[in-house]
């Protein structure tokens, strides 16, 4: 019912920046959060940044000062915009979206898209 399509992804220097983009296509009406995830080799996928409908962000630590996420006005798609980066941030980013179910229960579905490469040298 979602479909989730990464971009913005590639190779940067230490202390340079990226913005990754997500766009939403399908049911987008019934979108709820949106976020990123990352995975980086020999580790488990881990939370970077969630933003609501309602516009409130979530970060993960490591990230905060450093990376901001925001949505459109019509919520399909959601931007990370990373400054700052590391060589420790290196990792494939996942795009994420919450979707309401349209059957019963009214309970909310991840969506994930298939990633971008991000990596940093230093």
């Amino acid at each position: 019912q979602v479909q989730l399509v990464e971009s913005g992804g590639g190779l940067v220097q230490a202390g340079g920046s990226l913005r990754l983009s997500c766009a939403a296509s399908g049911s987008i009406s019934r979108i709820n959060t949106m976020g990123w995830y990352r995975q980086a080799p020999g580790k488990q996928r881990e939370l970077v940044a969630t933003i609501t409908n309602g516009g409130r962000a979530n970060y993960a630590d490591s990230v905060k000062g450093r990376f901001t996420i925001s949505r459109d006005s019509a919520g399909n798609t959601v931007y990370l915009q990373m400054n700052s980066l590391k060589p420790e941030d290196t990792a494939v980013y996942y795009c994420n979206a919450a979707v309401l179910r349209t059957t019963w229960p009214p309970l909310n579905r991840d969506y994930w898209g298939r990633g971008t490469q991000v990596t940093v040298s230093s």
